[in-house]
């Protein structure tokens, strides 16, 4: 009895465990190692994606409609929203070993050109006076004319027969790098970057939802005590089929104690909209069954 009782307390861990999450060993068992308490319960990794869209007013926007014919924002906005999620069964291992936290960075900022501020020494600018912002504005319409003109010249060959290949090329970035920056004088910067983060949720037999965080369209996603934000909320709907092929018949006298999961379907919604869905063993909305050990042939 303590033979097999080892037996298929191995090849249950070892084989079947590893193939099929939806079983595993439950109470005290004996193995290789000694005597092991098993409980199954479930980790689940719910992900939610959010968005960052900034957006920079230029400091020649006003004008962009007189000069440039088009019309550009005229104040700073930022917003966030959810752009998806996703749920998935987490490790216990994964889940106990923290990663260290992320080394100290230092970025260093160039004063002619930055990801999320204008340049400071506006590419317009050539000499000492200080023009009223309205004449500024003109002469960096002029300039981005004037680039554009040049492109085509470069292009046609009509600059002349020196500018070719890698000349050409570096010549015809350096207009655009240049007509970039002035066009975000008037028509401003956009700036989108997502970020994604992870929630950690154990599911508990007696609830079936989570919340799983907070969301804002002002400031991003935030903590689930905090109430100025919407709901991200985790659904657990049990199927009630938790059931196994390998359960002992009634007559069977040498069985052992296994937990059976329930293929619960976990659904992530926000605002009354439904970012993730997946089916997924649920061991706390599962039952326990008794397998019966192999027989000695």
């Amino acid at each position: 009895m303590k033979f097999r009782l080892l037996a298929f307390a191995l090849l249950l861990s070892g084989g079947v465990s590893a193939q099929n999450p939806y079983i595993s060993l439950q109470g005290a068992n004996e193995t290789a190692g000694g005597l092991t308490v098993a409980q199954p319960r479930t980790i689940l990794a719910v992900d939610v994606t959010v968005e960052h869209d900034v957006t920079l007013s230029g400091p020649y926007a006003r004008y962009a409609q007189k000069y440039l014919g088009v019309r550009a924002p005229l104040t700073d906005k930022t917003v966030w929203s959810v752009t998806g999620a996703q749920i998935a069964l987490l490790d216990g291992d994964t889940y106990l070993n923290a990663v260290a936290p992320a080394p100290a960075s230092t970025r260093v900022l160039s004063h002619t050109a930055s990801e999320n501020k204008f340049a400071r020494l506006q590419p317009d600018k050539t000499d000492m006076t200080t023009p009223a912002l309205e004449d500024a504005a003109r002469t960096a319409a002029a300039q981005i004319f004037s680039l554009r003109r040049h492109r085509i010249e470069l292009v046609t060959g009509d600059a002349g027969e020196n500018v070719f290949g890698e000349g050409l090329k570096a010549a015809l970035e350096e207009i655009d790098r240049l007509e970039q920056s002035y066009l975000e004088l008037f028509l401003g910067k956009r700036i989108v970057s997502t970020e994604t983060r992870r929630y950690v949720v154990c599911p508990q037999a007696d609830k079936k939802q989570y919340i799983v965080c907070r969301f804002s369209p002002a400031a991003g996603l935030l903590p689930d005590t905090d109430l100025s934000g919407d709901i991200v909320l985790l659904q657990i709907e049990p199927s009630g089929a938790a059931k196994s092929d390998l359960e002992a018949g009634p007559k069977e006298t040498q069985v052992v104690a296994c937990r059976v999961a329930d293929p619960s379907t976990c659904i992530v919604v926000s605002g009354g909209r439904e970012y993730a869905r997946a089916v997924l063993p649920v061991f706390e909305f599962g039952r326990t069954i008794n397998v019966a050990l192999p027989r000695r042939k």
